[in-house]
């Protein structure tokens, strides 16, 4: 049954007006710079800066490890802070809408009260005291919605009209961050409509990782989904992960493990590189570098920050495994060529888990509003029957013998010197920032959803059509792979952003983490056109 009789159009119209109608009439952009940046490749940078005064942009400027410290000293206010980026997603929102849900009133009250709570008593509230920070539209936030793209979501708690529920409740998550003294003024878009599980294109954000696998199918917990952060510096990552375990968690969801942040782990690997920047070789940490999966070859703008990050780490004196990074061969869980594992095998099993009811639930939310599935899900999220009680638990133990089979591979990794490898670079996905509608293959992250291992992406360089050619002399490993490489334009992805992942063992956070920050450092020391992350 539907919960309106209006069309789901009247209602996403509404919901875009409601949207609009929350920016304050002062920082309303004029249609001439709304024409300008429809035309404009680059939203960021000179653009975006135009509309704001010299004290925004110098807070702007600040990263958030800073910008807690400079409230903490009284350089800023809450206040401040907190206007300069509400004004700033609106602008944001005007040029590219990029929001879900405005909360700028609520965050500038949050703010006023922080700041009065610092004046009386002389101490901040917490380590994020006067933060802002966005959420990913699938964490509840009292007073506002929670649709994950889903029209039928709008004005009711997850397609329910409950009127105790229906803006009357936080997320764990939410409560969590206000304790802490986190202003939290809107909700983003990290990915298209519907489910929040399609891809799409590229300050602060909290999200659920694998997402899908609680959007799709809510009660499958095999390979669950977790919180994770996006931030503009790696020292931002720790700042909310530390912060967020120091609440115990554990306590009020017990489906969190009981694991505070190990700052003993972090030293000992922060340890590994010492102040010159060039790693003692008795220190030094172990790399494994994993080129391409052996069935998407990763295109042009990939491959040279692969062998950036390479050369960089060899450079510093860092041990890196040229080889790629590959399960046992022999192992039946695994589809290989020649020595590579083909991700095929990844994206059967875990896609399987993630779509084990048919699809239902999606059609569920979708049919509360009568909206259709958007084109790029037509297919994904087609309704079939759920998997069988018994397939389900064979996909179980393939599963589970996936893992133990790169668990075995990566313990082989110490042949060459008694040393396990710490952690492996890899891609993100085979292509940079991708443009709309040429996402054919996710299984690189797929694959460490899968193992449930530990990660942490970074910005490495963007693309340059001057270096960054296309190959057409490359034969297509298979129809997919021609799609993927195909895809590639010199001119259409110059510019574009190119991160690697840094793949650690499960429940190995702290460390991989440290990893990231020393790849992150060494990056900015040594690499030229290296990573952007301040």
């Amino acid at each position: 049954m539907r919960i309106s009789q209006s069309s789901w159009q009247e209602r996403a119209r509404a919901k875009v007006a409601d949207l609009k109608s929350r920016i304050p009439h002062e920082w309303v952009l004029r249609d001439v710079d709304l024409e300008k940046a429809k035309k404009q490749r680059t939203l960021t940078g000179a653009f975006f800066d135009q509309f704001f005064e010299h004290p925004d942009l110098d807070i702007f400027n600040n990263n958030s490890v800073q910008l807690v410290w400079m409230i903490r000293h009284r350089r800023y206010t809450a206040v401040e802070v907190a206007k300069a980026y509400c004004k700033g997603a609106a602008v944001a929102q005007q040029i590219n809408n990029c929001l879900h849900e405005i909360m700028f009133d609520d965050a500038m009250q949050t703010a006023r009260e922080l700041d009065q709570y610092y004046e009386e008593s002389g101490h901040v509230k917490g380590p994020l005291h006067g933060l802002p920070i966005s959420l990913k539209d699938q964490f509840h936030v009292k007073g506002y919605d929670t649709t994950m793209g889903y029209v039928g979501w709008i004005g009711t708690h997850e397609g329910s009209s409950d009127p105790a529920k229906v803006h009357k409740v936080n997320s764990q998550v939410v409560e969590e961050l206000l304790s802490l003294g986190a202003v939290l003024y809107c909700k983003v878009i990290t990915s298209l409509p519907q489910t929040l599980s399609a891809k799409q294109r590229f300050k602060l954000s909290v999200e659920a990782q694998s997402d899908s696998a609680l959007i799709l199918n809510p009660g499958q917990d095999t390979h669950a989904s977790s919180v994770g952060v996006m931030g503009t510096s790696v020292g931002a990552l720790k700042l909310i992960m530390a912060s967020m375990l120091s609440t115990e968690p554990w306590t009020r969801d017990p489906n969190v493990v009981k694991m505070p942040w190990n700052d003993d782990i972090e030293g000992w690997t922060l340890a590994k590189a010492n102040p010159s920047w060039s790693a003692d070789k008795s220190w030094a940490l172990k790399f494994g570098m994993f080129w391409t999966d052996g069935v998407v070859t990763p295109h042009p703008p990939v491959r040279r920050a692969l062998r950036l990050v390479h050369d960089v780490l060899k450079q510093t004196g860092q041990k890196v495994r040229d080889s790629i990074f590959h399960a046992r061969a022999e192992h039946p869980a695994c589809v290989v060529i020649g020595i590579f594992i083909a991700h095929l095998a990844t994206q059967r099993i875990h896609g399987a888990f993630l779509a084990a009811d048919g699809s239902h639930d999606v059609h569920r939310q979708l049919d509360l509003s009568g909206e259709p599935l958007v084109p790029q899900l037509r297919n994904v999220f087609q309704l079939r029957d759920p998997l069988p009680l018994l397939e389900y638990q064979d996909l179980t133990l393939e599963g589970k013998a996936y893992n133990e089979a790169y668990s075995d591979y990566w313990n082989s990794t110490d042949n060459e010197d008694g040393r396990m490898v710490d952690a492996f670079v890899m891609p993100v996905a085979p292509h940079a920032a991708v443009i709309s509608g040429k996402y054919y293959h996710n299984a690189y992250t797929e694959s460490i959803n899968l193992l449930d291992y530990s990660a942490v992406v970074i910005p490495v360089t963007t693309a340059d059509k001057s270096l960054d050619k296309f190959d057409h002399d490359y034969e297509p490993l298979n129809e997919k792979d021609r799609k993927n490489w195909e895809a590639y334009d010199p001119e259409t992805y110059d510019g574009a952003p190119v991160g690697l992942q840094i793949v650690a063992r499960k429940w190995e956070e702290e460390k991989v983490w440290a990893i990231a920050k020393i790849v992150d450092d060494y990056l900015k020391r040594l690499a030229p056109g290296g990573t952007m992350i301040t």
